[in-house]
This record gives C-alpha cells, sequence and structure tokens, in this order.
C-alpha cells in the first residue's frame, strides 16, 4: 500500500479590477508582493470579461476593487473576477471594497423600498467569496447581511495622526453632522481630548441630496469645529453644516471624511470659503481635476495591506484597532 502526502504552503494573491489600479499597487506594495496579471476588458454592448495570467489553485486571494462612478460596471467587474476566481480553484476569495457599494441603502426607511446593501452581499457570497473586507461602512449593520467573516476596517488612527498633527486640540470641538454620526464623533472626541457637537438637521426622504440644517447642540463659538463623516458625496450636507457653525461663531471648519465620492458639484462646493480644510482618504481614485490647494489625501493602502496580511497569516484585525472593531 502505498501512501500519498500532500504538503501545501499557504499562498497570498492579489487581483485587482480596473477602477482604482493606483491602490492595489500600493497595497502590494505595502505587503511586498506583485498583482497577478489580469485580463480585463469590456465588450462593445458593455459586457466585462476577466481571466487571471497565472494559477491561483488553492490559493488565499484578495479581490480590490474601488466603486467609484460607475459604480455598477465596478461591481459587476469584482462580481466576474470572484466568479473567476471560484472556477479557477482558489481555496479562500476575500472581496476588498474598501468603499461599499449601496451602503447607504441599508434599510427600509418607507415602504417597498429594496435593501441593496444586503442585496450586494448575497451578490458577493453567489459568486463564490468567502470573506469581504471595507472600510468605515456607512452601517456596522452591514456586517450582519454577509454569511461569512466580514472585516470592518477604521480608517480613524489614519486620519486622526493627519489631523494632531496640523490642528491644536485644545482649540477643537469635534462635530457630529447629524445624529447618524454621534457614536464615531464621540470616539473621535475622547481620541483628541476635545468636546462635541451636534448638528440636528431633517432630510426630505423623496428628496436625494437635499438637507436643511436646524439646530446645533454643543459649544462652538470661536472653536475651530472639526466635521467628521464616512463620506462625502455631493458636498451639500457638510457645507449646510459648515454653514451653520459659522453662524454660530466657529472660528474654522475642518472636514475629515473617509470616502470621497466627489459627485458634481462636490468639487465647487467643498472650495467654499465656509470650509477651511478638507481630509480626506484615497479609498476611492480620486483625479487631478477633483484636487484642490485645501484637500489633503491620505494613503489607506497601509492600513488595507496590514489587515490583508493578518487574514492570511490568520492573525488578529481586531488588535490594529485597540479592541474597537
Amino acid at each position: 500500500m502505498t501512501n500519498i502526502t500532500a504538503t501545501t504552503q499557504k499562498n497570498l494573491v492579489l487581483v485587482s479590477g480596473r477602477a482604482h489600479p493606483s491602490l492595489a499597487e500600493e497595497v502590494a506594495k505595502e505587503i511586498g508582493t506583485e498583482l497577478v496579471p489580469t485580463e480585463a476588458r469590456t465588450f462593445a454592448n458593455g459586457e466585462i470579461y476577466a481571466r487571471y495570467g497565472d494559477s491561483v489553485r488553492g490559493s488565499d486571494v484578495f479581490v480590490i476593487q474601488a466603486h467609484p462612478f460607475p459604480i455598477n460596471e465596478w461591481l459587476m467587474e469584482q462580481l466576474i473576477m470572484v466568479d473567476a476566481l471560484k472556477r479557477a480553484s482558489a481555496k479562500r476569495i476575500t472581496v476588498v471594497a474598501p468603499f461599499y457599494p449601496y451602503a447607504r441603502q441599508d434599510k427600509k426607511g418607507r415602504g417597498r423600498e429594496p435593501i441593496s446593501a444586503r442585496l450586494i452581499a448575497d451578490l458577493f457570497k453567489a459568486a463564490g467569496a468567502n470573506r469581504i473586507m471595507s472600510v468605515d461602512l456607512h452601517a456596522p449593520q452591514i456586517q450582519g447581511f454577509f454569511d461569512g467573516p466580514v472585516d470592518h476596517l477604521f480608517a480613524m488612527p489614519v486620519l486622526l495622526t493627519h489631523i494632531q498633527k496640523t490642528l491644536e486640540a485644545k482649540s477643537l470641538t469635534v462635530v457630529s453632522p447629524d445624529m447618524g454620526r454621534v457614536r464615531v464623533a464621540d470616539v473621535w472626541s475622547d481620541k483628541l481630548g476635545a468636546p462635541l457637537a451636534i448638528i440636528h438637521k431633517r432630510r426630505d426622504p423623496r428628496v436625494p441630496n437635499q438637507v436643511s440644517v436646524h439646530e446645533i447642540v454643543g459649544e462652538v463659538e470661536g472653536r475651530v469645529c472639526l466635521l467628521v463623516d464616512d463620506m462625502i458625496d455631493t458636498g451639500r450636507t457638510i457645507a449646510k453644516a459648515a454653514e451653520a457653525l459659522k453662524n454660530a461663531g466657529a472660528k474654522g471648519v475642518v472636514v475629515a471624511a473617509t470616502h470621497a465620492v466627489f459627485s458634481d458639484p462636490a468639487i465647487d462646493v467643498l472650495q467654499s470659503d465656509l470650509i477651511d480644510q478638507v481630509v480626506v482618504t484615497d479609498t476611492l481614485p480620486i483625479p487631478a481635476e477633483k484636487r484642490w490647494d485645501r484637500l489633503s489625501v491620505l494613503p489607506i493602502a497601509p492600513l488595507l495591506a496590514r489587515a490583508i496580511r493578518e487574514v492570511f497569516e490568520d492573525g488578529s484585525v481586531t488588535s490594529m484597532f485597540d479592541g474597537a472593531a
């Protein structure tokens, strides 16, 4: 009788979609590896095709894809890439989506509405994903939509380091732009040792991207206000908040956000004299035409690279955030 012994070695593989290749390249550089060559193209009728240049059989594969405009195209590309990996016998497939698609549609606010964030999780699962990694989910409950591990990373350490270097904590007031971000703003407040203020706003559910600011809870007069949020889309919410803070006597307004969606007319809105500085990360690509002198873009690749290494080595992602993750 002959015994067959298989000696297997874990193999980390990084692949990237076409939405934000520079981010994937930076992640690979941080880890000390290279991206697997991927042939990806779009046919004349809009269909997407993907094939890998190297074998991924038995590998631990991380599929990195950003989701800027047109979000549906990049989402479909990532799903097709995951399906290709499944059919190529990858051992484990982790979707790395720093900006989770459709994250704002996480619940039913009115009757006959979808819960699209759950649909996205189902699509990733159906395609063959075993795990999801994302940064600053719009709603933490999205973690429960996926039937498998979800690594919820926080950009706060990246943003916080920059804020601590550039602003004096003693003159700061941390401001939550709405009631939904109070918990996050409270953590910022603790980390900086700064007081907390909250802006109460109302949004008409029938009119997208329109906000009317009402009252400010907390002391902002004579203070530099640090507005913290997970994303900036059109910028109108932030602009309204900045206007309310300046009208209440704020000395300055600095905005810190993770995801720079920057849909029109965000660039014009954010360059308002009411906003002194905007600090974001590069979870989404920010082309030169969407940058200006008061915008600071911080690299998210080191955070993603560390998390990927922890997952690959069966380490602890939670330990990266002092047990807060």
